[in-house]
């Protein structure tokens, strides 16, 4: 396999593995781009090598950046911006979670502690508080979990997961 075909083929599977991740497929092949990228590209550059709009490059590229997974560099004597991907796995796995964290688990953790106060017929209060108790309690423990891996760093992953193995 040539190497433009292996960068179009991982383009394209990065784009499916994030659409499968929650995020849409073209935000996924931007980023997979600038992560192989050896040299910063411009959006015009983005453009070109995806076929997408200019638009859709530039909508995507600040959500990359917002995403804290790509970042914008100056060249000296150019008008254009260019962008880099973080190619520090770790950090990209990292800057998901914190934002997946933040729009997904929050929003549930705020509503299951709202839903564990109601009022109605006691025995249906029971069950259905016992429910939300035992989402909540499992909720909790996955954010206390993000939260350690957020904070760690590699070598504590590596070395939890092999204790696992």
């Amino acid at each position: 396999m040539e190497l433009e075909e292996a960068k179009q083929k991982f383009i394209q599977a990065w784009g499916t593995f994030g659409s499968n991740w929650g995020i849409n497929r073209t935000m996924a092949q931007v980023h997979a781009l600038l992560l192989i990228s050896s040299e910063p590209l411009c959006a015009d550059d983005i453009m070109a090598t995806l076929k997408i709009s200019r638009g859709n490059a530039n909508m995507n590229i600040r959500a990359l950046i917002d995403w804290g997974l790509v970042y914008k560099e100056l060249k000296p004597g150019e008008r254009r911006e260019y962008f880099i991907g973080e190619k520090d796995m770790w950090k990209v796995v990292r800057q998901i979670i914190v934002h997946r964290k933040k729009k997904e688990l929050e929003p549930v953790l705020k509503i299951l502690e709202e839903l564990k106060d109601i009022e109605g017929k006691e025995e249906e209060n029971e069950e259905f508080v016992k429910v939300i108790k035992d989402i909540q309690l499992f909720s909790e423990k996955a954010d206390r979990v993000l939260d350690k891996f957020i904070r760690s760093d590699s070598s504590w992953l590596m070395n939890a997961f092999l204790k696992m193995i």
